[in-house]
């Protein structure tokens, strides 16, 4: 696998798609920050660290509306690949529908939301867009 944080992304996508209530994801820490900030921002429901085995995981408890059973995450998008790099400065950095998504970047002071980057005004590498 090169690019883990894409099967991250493709492991939420494909789990809301099949409508699962808990998908579990191998752990590393870049993937333990983006999925605290999933919830911080209420795109699921809750999130566990398991210390089992040689990398442990990460069990996610997605959020669906009760009545029409419509997943919070609309999108996920990977930015920046391993192939492509994409940096930018905070003056540069992108919104997400206007606002209504986020952007995660990785920055030199941690993995950190579009507007608190903007805030602190650090720059870095976009990550994944998520609305």
């Amino acid at each position: 696998m090169t690019d883990p944080i894409a099967d991250y992304l493709t492991r939420l996508r494909n789990a809301i798609k099949a409508q699962h209530r808990i998908v579990e994801v191998p752990a590393s820490n870049l993937k333990k920050e983006i999925t605290k900030i999933l919830f911080e921002k209420g795109y699921i429901l809750n999130f566990k660290f398991v210390d089992e085995g040689p990398q442990g995981s990460i069990k996610i408890a997605l959020k669906y509306d009760p009545e029409n059973k419509v997943n919070a995450i609309k999108t996920l998008q990977r930015v920046s690949t391993p192939g492509l790099r994409k940096y930018t400065g905070y003056k540069d950095i992108p919104r997400v529908l206007n606002g209504l998504g986020i952007a995660i970047l990785s920055t030199s002071k941690g993995v950190m939301t579009d507007k608190e980057a903007r805030n602190l005004k650090v720059g870095g590498e976009v990550l994944c867009f998520i609305s």
